[in-house]
């Protein structure tokens, strides 16, 4: 395995993380599709043989049972000092009262719940879980500064918010000093590339990290469709079907179908009008009362009807042709 930089900071990880949202107690909360520990120990100790050291979860995960899982299995086949843990805090983890956001007695009470799931005495990326409004932004940077002074946490990242939000956070910690956040873990794919507007070239200029969430747009679009989601095979008219394949119209059937259809039928050699006089040979079903006095041009993907209360220009969009002779003069 050829290690990195975590951004410019000197810390070395794999180029390849393990997202431990996959681990977890299903019956404790989301995400439902979650491995349990007899599967997930296996996983991480083929990961850990491949070299990847860089393993990302959040105390949201399976209400906590991801950081439970992953930190004894790290315990059990790492060394501590070797790997690198990443895991979140902002949504909510109990009901009642402060029991989510980013204020400083709720980073100060999940860093400790987060550390005690881990098994370990300091987690090396703490990343905010998206932006808190309810809570005033100075107090999220200053309580998270206050956790790396005091040892619980090694670096600073965030995830998935708006560029000039995360402008600002990064203004706000260079204006007082405080630690600052060296990653931003965002959604980006080859279907979902907005990042590249505004969030990576920021990141770019500031020397701040990426960490990519679902870089294969997975679950939904790459996991097999379940049976009972699969749609039936549609079915087309009879009709249609054999006209389409090469099927022929008796006489009978193509003179109803003109007939249904005034002005779509014929060839463009003689086409069909909706105004106008009726001329000989030619259909003398009377024109509706808004088309008596409303030009139109020729049938077929170039016609154009006017109806009452608008101007009787015709714009013919056939390439290399003239307005027809019926277009009235601008």
């Amino acid at each position: 395995m050829r290690y990195i930089k975590l951004g410019t900071t000197g810390m070395d990880v794999s180029p390849i993380a393990i997202g431990a949202m996959t681990y977890g107690d299903p019956e404790r909360g989301h995400p439902v599709w979650s491995k349990g520990e007899d599967e997930a120990r296996p996983l991480i100790r083929h990961a850990l043989d491949a070299g990847i050291n860089f393993f990302d979860t959040a105390n949201l995960y399976s209400n906590g049972s991801s950081e439970e899982i992953l930190g004894r299995a790290l315990k059990d086949f790492a060394d501590r000092d070797d790997v690198v843990i990443a895991t979140k805090l902002r949504h909510p983890m109990r009901p009642g009262p402060n029991g989510r956001g980013l204020s400083r007695k709720a980073i100060m009470t999940e860093v400790d719940h987060s550390l005690r799931r881990l098994g370990t005495d300091y987690i090396d990326l703490y990343q905010v879980h998206r932006n808190d409004h309810a809570t005033p932004l100075e107090e999220t940077l200053e309580a998270l500064s206050d956790l790396v002074k005091a040892g619980k946490v090694r670096y600073l990242g965030a995830s998935s918010m708006h560029a000039w939000e995360f402008a600002k956070a990064l203004h706000l910690q260079r204006q007082h000093g405080w630690a600052r956040f060296v990653t931003m873990q965002d959604h980006y794919n080859l279907l979902a590339r907005e990042e590249e507007r505004e969030m990576i070239p920021l990141c770019l200029d500031e020397g701040v990290g990426t960490i990519v969430w679902s870089p294969l747009a997975a679950p939904p679009r790459t996991a097999p469709t379940p049976t009972c989601c699969t749609r039936p095979p549609r079915r087309r008219p009879t009709t249609r079907s054999s006209t389409r394949s090469g099927g022929s119209r008796t006489p009978t059937e193509s003179a109803a179908r003109r007939s249904r259809s005034p002005g779509c039928g014929g060839s463009r050699s003689s086409p069909r009008r909706w105004s106008g006089p009726a001329r000989s040979g030619r259909s003398t079903r009377p024109s509706p009362p808004w088309t008596s006095s409303s030009p139109t041009t020729t049938c077929g993907p170039w016609r154009r009807r006017t109806r009452p209360g608008t101007t009787g220009r015709a714009s013919p969009t056939r390439p290399n042709s003239k307005p027809s002779a019926a277009a009235s003069p601008a």
